[in-house]
C-alpha cells in the first residue's frame, strides 16, 4: 500500500478487493456499513480511491449492440454533427443574399476549417487519450491538410473545384469518418 493512503482508504481497498466487481453505489454502501461511517464519507473515500488510481470506475450499462449504442447518449455527438452538416449544406445551397449570407459564411468556415479534422481525430482516437485542447488544435491542423487534398483530387475529376463538388466531398468525408468513429467508439466502450 502507498503511504499517501489513510487507514480508511486502506481498509476500503481491502474490502473492495474481497468483494470483487461492484457498482459505485454498492461500494459506497459496503464501505459505509463495514467501516461504520456516513454514506457521504464513504462516497468521498470511493472518489479519492478512484482519483488516486486504486479503483476503476466503468460504465455498467450493458449495450445490447451497435443499434442501442447509436441511440444512446454516448453517440449524441454524431447526431449533432449530422445536424450541423445538414444545416450547413442547406445554407450553402439555398442562401445567397444578405443578411442570412453571413450565417452561410460562419457555418461554412467552421465546416471547412474544423469538421473534417475533428471527425478524423475522433476516428483515430476514439477514447479520451487526448486532452480537449489537443483535439481542437489537431482538428484544425488536420482540416487544413485534408481540405486541400480533397480539392486536389477534385481538380483531376470531371467535376472540378466548384462549390457543389467541394461541399459534397466534404460532407461525404465527414459522414464516413464520423461513422467510422462511431464504430470505433462502440468497440472501445464494449471492450
Amino acid at each position: 500500500m502507498e503511504p499517501d493512503l489513510g487507514s480508511d482508504e486502506k481498509k476500503a481497498i481491502k474490502l473492495l478487493q474481497e468483494k470483487g466487481n461492484v457498482s459505485i453505489g454498492e461500494a459506497t454502501n459496503l464501505i459505509a456499513s463495514h467501516l461504520g461511517m456516513p454514506v457521504e464519507k464513504a462516497a468521498k473515500v470511493v472518489y479519492l480511491l478512484w482519483k488516486k488510481g486504486y479503483v476503476d470506475v466503468m460504465d455498467g450499462r450493458a449495450l445490447k449492440g451497435f443499434s442501442s449504442y447509436i441511440l444512446s447518449w454516448e453517440s449524441l455527438w454524431y447526431w449533432i454533427l449530422l445536424g450541423y452538416i445538414v444545416l450547413t449544406s442547406l445554407t450553402v445551397v439555398l442562401i445567397s443574399e444578405p443578411p442570412l449570407l453571413y450565417l452561410r459564411y460562419v457555418l461554412g468556415t467552421a465546416f471547412v476549417l474544423y469538421i473534417p479534422g475533428a471527425v478524423l481525430i475522433e476516428a483515430l482516437y476514439p477514447s479520451s487519450e487526448l486532452e480537449p485542447l489537443e483535439r481542437f488544435a489537431l482538428s484544425i491542423g488536420l482540416s487544413l491538410a485534408i481540405v486541400p487534398l480533397i480539392g486536389l483530387i477534385l481538380n483531376y475529376t470531371p467535376w472540378g473545384i466548384r462549390i457543389g463538388p467541394v461541399l459534397y466531398s466534404l460532407v461525404l468525408f465527414s459522414l464516413v469518418m464520423g461513422f467510422i468513429a462511431m464504430i470505433r467508439k462502440y468497440k472501445a466502450i464494449k471492450a
